[in-house]
């Protein structure tokens, strides 16, 4: 049965079943045990087994289902991992057929060469996979003109609860009585189901129950209303599309594709002082056909504010609005685009509607303001306290036109409950996520929880609209179906699940049979409310729980290196859950609330999902909620070693700045050593280092020793260079240059007295140590760096400890000098394209040659958004071409990989993009990397030289 994990004595079991424990939704729920299946014949044997003990299977592609669809107590099966083969494409006809862990964005990158797409489009869609989206009907912002997945699903391939498999299509009249005909297990199926769909009084029951025609978000129970529709082919695939995996398992499914929409592409960004008027504006968007018309309120866009990804998204926005409504126009020329925008900007403005009306043209900045709209979620999580939005009347669904008044009655509703909420979402398809915030942590909490669904319930039968638009029912609305369509319907829903699954084997209790809605919960058991003690100062985040808590399961850790970005690296290496930012922030949870340990860190589960961590910071960044688990991880790790004592490789590193300056003193001794093939091996057996790992060399001459010798010169401005461990004594000839090229534009150059940065022990978890670091570079520089005099640093891990860590790291008495020298302290990159920007530096200093340059931007960059001053800079130069390689993290992160038992995941992160990139690139092509982690990385897995870019910049120097 391919991978099973299941003992809970066993540590990497139980750390497998708690990582399975959540989705995206406010549930929790340990499973029995977790199966990755290799193959159909893993499936087949896994629902043998299921079937024999009576237990159920839980289906499971991204896990980001937000009803609890993937929680239980059964078998989660992960088809994630091995279910994600393209298997064949029919261009002229318009479709695909797929394995049921395809990532839907990485299908469309597929697509895109043969100008089609498949339409469907969660807000997840870099990491949401077709079985996933097949199970939920997803459908996503453009679904008034894109459709749903039910829509395009033309064909699937599932295993019934006996493990034949069986096709679902579209089937003639003949067909179908060749199906009720058969003797086998499908045969039965059809047989029953058609005798529960012919009796008039069930097709009345369904008429009348299920939402109006008109409302396109209606995926509320199994789509038995699809199925009486005598005028198209009868087709299961309308019953399995929504039906949550409680049916059947899909190996297979073939899909229609649209062509690609028309390239020229504008957002006209209405904003509204009013919830309601916007509403009113929607309907008038609407009768302009727009590709989409999409709420964001004000909570979202407030949460942009200081976002260190988002603020540069707020470039659209006017004033504070209440509610801005994104309304999409596509055209095949910029001409018809403008009057599409034009015309609807009158309609608004002659009807009183909206006060501004910015309009956004363009790929690349569109994408901006969409990235808004999909990170809302996220970005609400970002809320400080216990009151958090939840999913809850997220998915329920109006007529368009009935808008206006049910957000009227769902604001009266939420006012008497006393609670505040946020809306956001799919306007033009009637469906608002309405997200309440509730402490669900209280009894209170949870008593408003079911409250505010319970009472939605009747304004979705005063709508006749839909309970569940495209999240589904899952266990959160499942209890509330018989409500919504009538207890009758809702027994022909019980007699569905019977037919396909009479022993429950498929996702048991979701859709029907649901426990109550308020069971099962994430916070069912609240901390203790001792504080939990840690190193770092975790404030701003409240404490270092409540940044663990922030992960709402949406997955964006997920996403491969096809969608791009860096987060998480592992992840994109190893394609296994447990190794998701998303994991170990749940683990962290799951432990800081309920371990009852002194120690509450102490757990090899923790340690178990904080291995493969790379540390590349990107989740700060690259999370909407901003789960930092590089600094949760540095924390945890010293924690664990207060419990268990140090390891020996661990303080090796750690320390590595020591080893470094001692080995400089004997510096040809000691490159003899790691250069010497035998000796080198040695060292690396010792310490437990890759036996393919290349080692570090020594200087004899240290930067600060050359710098030193050299003669004073009078210069029109004073820098302070920050001589960091790497460069001092591995990559002096890069701090050489760094100067030379400072010195030759015209700065003085000084390296004050510092000590090391601390990146070694922080990268360790040796966070003691490293507080001491802080404090004591804080102590030397605060009186010395200023605006005018400001630190520079050469490697971005070392110098940007004192932007990130510093702050959090020392004493409240230093912390107004941390946050001050913070402000102060630029990468050389960053600090050289604002003198440019200043007109300090010219171009007329550079040479004119032709050069082709490929950037590669350490993860620190990234974080921070300085890759683009590295861009600016190596651009500056007139005829220099600067590509940025769309890789994530190099892999290498300071030691992990060095390590021998990391060295293949490791490798694995560099292959991903960064190494097959740089061996196709042509040898006049200059490689750059600021870190000096990346540029080992690429001599060691590309036997390629790369660069610092101020080496790249002094050679074009003039001199």
């Amino acid at each position: 049965m391919g991978e099973l994990f299941y003992l809970p004595e066993n540590p990497q079991h139980q750390t497998m079943r708690l990582a399975y424990a959540t989705d995206a939704s406010v549930y929790q729920e340990i499973p029995l045990a977790v199966a990755i299946p290799q193959g159909k014949e893993d499936l087949k044997n896994l629902i043998l087994f299921a079937g024999e003990q009576r237990l159920t299977l839980i289906p499971r592609t991204a896990g980001t289902s937000l009803a609890g669809q993937v929680v239980g107590s059964g078998i989660v099966v992960d088809v994630s991992h091995c279910f994600n083969q393209i298997l064949e494409l029919n261009v002229s006809e318009r479709w695909v057929r797929v394995q049921p862990g395809v990532i839907r964005d990485d299908l469309n990158n597929y697509l895109r060469a043969h100008g089609l797409m498949f339409g469907p489009e969660t807000s997840t869609a870099s990491r949401a996979m077709i079985g996933g989206m097949i199970g939920n009907n997803s459908s996503g912002l453009h679904s008034i003109v894109w459709g749903d997945t039910r829509k395009c699903l033309l064909e699937a391939k599932v295993l019934l609860d006996d493990t034949s498999e069986v096709v679902f299509k579209a089937m003639d009249e003949a067909a179908l009585f060749k199906k009720l005909a058969s003797q086998t297990r499908e045969g039965k199926i059809y047989r029953e189901l058609n005798a529960l769909l012919s009796l008039p009084e069930n097709k009345e029951a369904i008429a009348s129950g299920y939402p109006k025609k008109i409302l396109t978000r209606r995926n509320t129970g199994y789509a038995l209303d699809f199925l009486i529709d005598d005028e198209k082919p009868f087709n299961l695939c309308e019953l399995l599309a929504g039906s949550e995996g409680t049916i059947g398992i899909v190996t297979e499914a073939k899909l229609s594709l649209m062509p690609l929409p028309p390239k020229e592409i504008g957002l006209l960004c209405v904003h509204f002082a009013d919830m309601v008027e916007c509403m009113e504006g929607n309907i008038v968007a609407l009768s302009h056909h727009p590709e989409a018309s999409e709420l964001v309120d004000k909570y979202i866009l407030d949460f942009t504010v200081g976002h260190p990804t988002y603020q540069y998204n707020r470039f659209f926005i006017e004033g504070d609005p209440q509610a801005l409504l994104i309304i999409e126009f596509r055209a095949d020329d910029e001409t018809a685009l403008y009057q599409k925008a034009d015309a609807l900007k009158k309609d608004l403005v002659d009807k009183g509607l909206g006060y501004a009306y910015p309009f956004v043209v363009g790929a690349e900045q569109t994408n901006l303001v969409w990235d808004v709209r999909k990170a809302g979620l996220g970005l609400i999580r970002n809320l400080p306290g216990d009151e958090q939005p939840v999913n809850l009347i997220e998915d329920c669904a109006v007529s368009p036109e009935d808008l206006p008044a049910y957000v009227k009655d769902i604001q009266v509703l939420l006012e008497e409950e006393n609670v505040h909420a946020s809306y956001y979402a799919h306007a033009g398809a009637g469906e608002l996520h309405i997200e309440p915030f509730i402490n669900l942590k209280t009894t209170q909490g949870r008593q408003k929880f079911r409250s505010i669904l319970e009472r939605t319930t009747d304004l979705v039968l005063k709508y006749n609209g839909s309970l569940s638009g495209e999240h589904g029912d899952g266990r959160l609305r499942g209890e509330f179906i018989g409500k919504v369509l009538g207890e009758q319907v809702y027994k022909l829903l019980q007699e569905t699940k019977a037919i396909f699954d009479p022993r429950g084997v498929f996702n048991a209790n979701k859709i029907v049979n649901t426990p109550p809605m308020d069971t099962s919960l994430r916070y069912d058991k609240v901390v203790d409310g001792k504080q939990i003690k840690t190193y770092f100062d975790f404030t701003k985040d409240e404490d270092i729980l409540r940044l663990a808590e922030k992960c709402s399961g949406s997955g964006d850790c997920r996403k491969t290196e096809i969608t791009g970005g860096t987060m998480c690296p592992s992840f994109m290496a190893t394609r296994n859950e447990k190794d998701t930012t998303r994991a170990r922030a749940n683990m962290l949870r799951q432990f800081l609330t309920n371990s009852t340990k002194a120690n509450r860190f102490d757990h090899e589960e923790i340690k178990e999902v904080m291995d493969l961590c790379l540390s590349c910071k990107a989740c700060k960044s690259e999370c909407p909620s901003r789960v930092d688990v590089a600094k949760m991880k540095a924390e945890f790790l010293q924690h664990y070693y207060d419990a268990h004592g140090v390891p020996f490789r661990s303080s090796v590193i750690a320390n590595f700045t020591k080893s470094q300056r001692l080995g400089s003193y004997v510096a040809p001794l000691y490159n003899l050593v790691v250069k010497t093939p035998f000796l080198a091996d040695m060292v690396k057996s010792v310490v437990g280092f890759a036996p393919k790992r290349s080692l570090p060399t020594v200087n004899f001459t240290t930067l600060s020793k050359w710098v030193r010798k050299q003669p004073a010169k009078s210069h029109k401005r004073k820098v302070y260079l920050f001589s960091d461990e790497f460069t001092e004594y591995n990559d002096t000839a890069i701090g050489i240059t760094a100067y030379k090229l400072l010195t030759s534009l015209g700065y003085e150059v000084i390296i004050p007295k510092h000590v090391e940065s601390g990146r070694t022990y922080l990268s360790k978890g040796f966070v003691k140590e490293a507080k001491k670091i802080a404090e004591k570079n804080v102590e030397l520089l605060k009186d010395l760096i200023t605006e005018e005099t400001p630190l520079l640093g050469i490697e971005p891990s070392a110098i940007l400890t004192f932007r990130d860590e510093y702050v959090e790291l020392v004493d409240p008495h230093l912390y107004e000098a941390a946050r001050e020298l913070a402000n102060r302290t630029w990468m050389i990159d960053e600090f050289l394209v604002r003198e440019i920007d200043a007109g300090k530096i010219h171009q007329e200093q550079f040479t004119k040659e032709i050069k082709t340059v490929k950037l590669h931007g350490h993860c620190y960059q990234k974080a921070f958004h300085l890759v683009g001053y590295t861009e600016r800079l190596l651009s500056f130069p007139q005829n220099y071409g600067v590509e940025i390689i769309p890789s994530g993290c190099c892999g290498m992160a300071g030691s992990f990989g060095y390590e021998e038992e990391h060295y293949e995941v490791s490798m694995k992160v560099g292959e991903l993009v960064l190494l097959p990139t740089v061996r196709a690139t042509d040898e006049h092509t200059l490689i750059a990397a600021a870190g000096t982690s990346c540029r080992h990385q690429i001599k060691d897995g590309a036997g390629r030289r790369s660069y610092h870019p101020v080496e790249i910049l002094y050679d074009a120097l003039l001199q």
